[in-house]
């Protein structure tokens, strides 16, 4: 579904992104759709989308690791499982 940019007002179309969210010292890599603008690349997430970034970024605050995996030697990376 393509939409309007609220930034610049162009035209966004779904992709696959990379979105990185960060807390607890840790860092969750996950790869989701989102509405992205053709003219500034701003990333629109649905409000459901927007609510699971909230919860994982808690988790990683309080190191409540069960969910995620590591992806890297150093540890500091996870993906959300």
């Amino acid at each position: 579904m393509s939409e309007v940019c609220p930034m610049c007002c162009g035209q966004t179309v779904e992709k696959k992104v990379t979105r990185v969210i960060s807390g607890g010292g840790h860092t969750a890599t996950l790869e989701v759709q989102a509405e992205v603008c053709l003219e500034c690349g701003e990333k629109l997430y649905p409000a459901n989308m927007v609510r699971r970034f909230q919860e994982i970024k808690a988790k990683l605050e309080r190191q409540e690791l069960g969910d995620f995996i590591f992806t890297s030697q150093s540890k500091d990376f996870l993906m959300l499982v």
